[in-house]
């Protein structure tokens, strides 16, 4: 349970969604804190339409940068994300569990961190994890801090330990399109992690 009262603070945002943690996750992904819910398409992580986490996806295990699209092709299909992500092993959570908007937008840039995530906790409930994939750079710097390891480069990884399991600590870029990245080079950076992590896509 949170110190931090947001019930009578209400410049400040917990989390609005479980993590998400199938018990054989080999990999667990952190980015920052979602987007403000006027902005999702649906109720799961990188829910902006405008955020091309689930196109980066389906361009590298499906080689459809739509494969993760409702028929309309105006939200993400939730429950096709979720079949794949427990069928792959891929956790997902985020590194700040209460937060303070500088500013109404999504930038990592405005949002200061109240009170980081327990990455520790997460890891102890998926013991098979072996690596831990930060999505941006506000994402890679806490992480790196609550491991006591350094801030990768981009498409790099730091090794580190955790409770003598060695890990890795990757920093892929932001899926956001702020990130002055084409998402084909973005799916490439990210393709050489999953490389690393699954053998082969």
């Amino acid at each position: 349970m949170s110190d931090v009262d947001t019930m009578t603070r209400p410049d400040l945002e917990r989390h609005p969604l479980e993590p998400f943690l199938p018990g054989h996750a080999r990999l667990l992904m952190l980015g920052s804190f979602p987007p403000q819910r006027k902005r999702w398409s649906m109720d799961f992580y990188y829910p902006n339409f405008q955020n091309d986490m689930w196109r980066i996806f389906g361009s590298l295990f499906f080689e459809d940068r739509n494969h993760f699209l409702t028929p309309d092709r105006k939200a993400f299909d939730r429950e096709r994300i979720v079949a794949f992500l427990t069928r792959k092993g891929i956790a997902l959570y985020d590194t700040a569990h209460v937060v303070r908007r500088l500013k109404e937008n999504a930038s990592d840039q405005f949002l200061e961190i109240v009170e980081p995530t327990d990455i520790a906790a997460l890891l102890r409930r998926l013991p098979e994890c072996r690596a831990v994939v930060a999505t941006g750079g506000k994402a890679a710097e806490t992480a790196a801090g609550r491991f006591g390891c350094t801030v990768p480069a981009v498409g790099a990884f730091t090794d580190f330990t955790f409770e003598d399991r060695p890990m890795r600590l990757w920093r892929m870029p932001s899926s956001s399109r702020a990130y002055p990245m084409a998402l084909e080079r973005k799916a490439e950076v990210y393709r050489v992690m999953f490389d690393t992590l699954f053998d082969c896509l």
